[in-house]
Order: C-alpha cells, then sequence, then structure tokens
C-alpha cells in the first residue's frame, strides 16, 4: 500500500520525526530501522487478522502489546517493539503505514535522494537513462532514485513527477497546446 504525502496526517508525522530521532541518537542506523519497518509492514500486509486485532478499538492495549512482543521480538530491533507499543498505548497505530511513510521522505531528504517518476514514450537504453539521472541529479543536486515508467500515447518527449510537480516535455503535450492554440 503506497501513501501520498497529502494523505500523512500531522500525528504520523511526528511519529516519524521521533524515529528519525532514535537514528540520530545512534539507537539503531537508518538501514536497519528501514529495514525493521519494511519487515513490520510486511508481516501487517500478510496477516490481516494481525493489523485488523492490532487497529480493533475493542482489543485491550494489554492484549495488543503482549501480541506485538511476540510477534516482532525476533523480528526487529528492540526499540522499533517498544516503539510499535507506544503507537498502541497512544491509539495510533492504525497511522503505521503513514509514520514509514513519512519515515522514508524524511530518511531521502537526510540522504539527499529525490525520487523522480520518469515516463517516456519507448524503453529507454541505460545509456540514456544514465545521462539523464546525471543531468536530473546536478539540476536537483540531489541523487535521483527514479521510477521508469512507458506510455505510448505521449508519442515522444519525457514526463518527470517530481513529488507534486510534473515537467512534461512530451509531444503529445505540445500537440494539445498547439490544437488549443489552433482552436
Amino acid at each position: 500500500m503506497t501513501t501520498s504525502i497529502e494523505q500523512i496526517s500531522l500525528s504520523a508525522k511526528n511519529y516519524s520525526k521521533a524515529l528519525v530521532e532514535m537514528v540520530r541518537d545512534n539507537v539503531i542506523s537508518f538501514e536497519d530501522l528501514s529495514k525493521d519497518l519494511a519487515t513490520v509492514s510486511e508481516i501487517l500486509e500478510t496477516s490481516q487478522d494481525l493489523r485488523l486485532t492490532l487497529e480493533n478499538p475493542t482489543v485491550s492495549e494489554e492484549v495488543k502489546s503482549q501480541i506485538i512482543e511476540e510477534v516482532f521480538k525476533n523480528e526487529v530491533h528492540p526499540q522499533v517493539v517498544s516503539f510499535l507499543k507506544v503507537l498502541i498505548d497512544k491509539n495510533r497505530f492504525s497511522e503505521f503505514s503513514q509514520i514509514k511513510a513519512d519515515y522514508e521522505i524524511k530518511l531521502d531528504d537526510v540522504n539527499k535522494i529525490q525520487a523522480v517518476e520518469i515516463t517516456s514514450a519507448v524503453e529507454l537504453s541505460e545509456e540514456y537513462r544514465e545521462r539523464i539521472l546525471q543531468k536530473l541529479g546536478e539540476k536537483l543536486q540531489k541523487n535521483i532514485r527514479p521510477n521508469w515508467k512507458v506510455d505510448e500515447n505521449i508519442i515522444a518527449g519525457l514526463i518527470y513527477r517530481i513529488n507534486d510537480n510534473v515537467i512534461d516535455t512530451s509531444i503529445k503535450s505540445k500537440l494539445d497546446k498547439l490544437n488549443k492554440n489552433l482552436m
């Protein structure tokens, strides 16, 4: 399940900030925390019953904490288990996917990584992809994590989607603009 930036609540952002602080305090590394959050996410996606139980308001906090301890104690860092228990205690466990998504955004920011969706009309050669990534990296002054897509409808050119910004250099876009001007 992907979470867009607009869907992340303020409380989820605050909890993800606490995760970043754990890393900055050298409690756990960024890499280990990222792996642990992915593990928790995978377990929750695999077991819908577990997720529903942990999000169920009629199940006591004590029972939920015991479940968290049993399920995750051998899977993730003890601080991550404690963090999950805090989410239970504060009735915020349902925001876990938002917290994880915001943590990943913060992690990218710390590591100067920018996710970019790049759409082309045809599959691009590796050499051409590398040139695009180099130019984008220089322009944005960040390392680029590309998500390559192909859409034959754009005819030629590229469409870049960076967060909420779209840069459309496709022929289809130019033809549409020309068509509007002619009308």
